[in-house]
């Protein structure tokens, strides 16, 4: 510390005295700290929770404020512009002894399956293929995203055309093959195979996105080395390929699980005047389409919130049974 030394007026011993440029002295550590010094702290502190503060609020309006007032339709008898009366869980008994809802759960099942399997299954060929060093790559990759930006009004009301069993083209290739005429509107199988194809369409290029970009994260060297052990591509595909991106598999799974748990529009459109109904015998009728059947047509909104829950609850248990798989799955392999 610079100090000067000045001597007293008595003759004794001369007192440092502190150069203006001196720090503080130790007396000044007491003082309060300054506004910014507050400010700054209180900054750092309450900007995280201001910026995720929109999303909480969104959240609670238009998702945790629905999904409670949902259950609380669910337990009470409601009709279109009346008050609620409590009945408890009779909405849920009377669904479970309601035969067009066994009928509508059987049918989203049926429809989720004949769809997702095969959408899946194309999804990782393609991505597969796009994989590999091709010309015109990236065309290719935008090409096969273009189905799923196409509104579903449009794509169904295309498969509509397709699937008409006066003038479809469908049943004309069919014809060339000794196949009569297919009833694709009114007889259940046909119907289902038609509707899931409009979802097949919609949601393969988009699935085969994921699967290549989570390829793409292999490392090159497993390739390499099952090169070096005489595999072939099929075989390095099996054995490389599906392993590393297992984890994005059980993802689309998940995703498209609870897409065909949700279908609405497709089989609304593809049915026409009676697409809420799924059809004159409801053989395609969803989930989705019996809760607005019940809620906007019928106007028991307490049986269509109830229809909404035991959606939620099929979805949390598919989702608990697809999470124990994967657990499984990495205790096997060691993670």
């Amino acid at each position: 510390m610079a100090t000067s030394v000045r001597a007293t007026s008595d003759g004794g011993p001369p007192s440092p005295r502190t150069a203006p440029d001196s720090p503080r002295s130790s007396g000044d550590s007491g003082r309060p700290e300054g506004w910014r010094s507050r400010l700054y702290r209180l900054d750092t502190k309450a900007s995280p929770y201001a910026f995720i503060t929109p999303f909480f609020l969104c959240f609670a309006a238009f998702g945790l404020f629905p999904l409670i007032y949902t259950g609380w339709l669910s337990l009470h008898s409601v009709q279109l512009g009346t008050h609620g009366k409590w009945v408890g869980f009779d909405n849920y008994t009377g669904l479970w002894h309601n035969t067009f809802f066994w009928t509508a759960l059987r049918n989203t099942f049926t429809l989720g399956l004949i769809s997702t399997v095969p959408q899946l299954m194309m999804a990782l060929g393609l991505a597969h293929l796009l994989n590999y060093k091709l010309r015109a790559r990236g065309f290719f990759r935008v090409a096969i995203l273009a189905p799923y930006a196409t509104s579903i009004a449009a794509a169904s009301l295309v498969f509509v055309q397709l699937f008409n069993p006066d003038y479809g083209i469908v049943n004309q290739l069919l014809g060339y093959v000794g196949i009569g005429d297919v009833q694709w509107s009114s007889s259940k199988w046909p119907a289902q195979i038609a509707i899931s194809s409009i979802v097949t369409w919609r949601w393969t290029g988009y699935n085969a996105l994921i699967y290549l970009a989570a390829m793409q994260a292999v490392p090159g060297d497993l390739y390499e080395a099952a090169a070096l052990d005489g595999a072939s591509r099929w075989r390095q595909f099996i054995s490389v390929t599906i392993p590393s991106i297992r984890p994005t598999i059980f993802f689309t799974i998940i995703v498209s699980t609870i897409g065909a748990t949700q279908l609405f529009g497709e089989p609304l459109i593809f049915g026409g005047g009676v697409g809420i109904s799924g059809g004159s015998d409801h053989q395609y009728q969803t989930l989705s389409l019996y809760m607005y059947d019940k809620g906007w047509q019928v106007g028991e909104l307490g049986q269509a919130s109830a229809v909404a829950w035991v959606m939620l609850l099929i979805l949390l248990a598919v989702g608990a049974v697809q999470l124990l798989v994967m657990r499984n799955n990495r205790r096997k392999l060691g993670g």
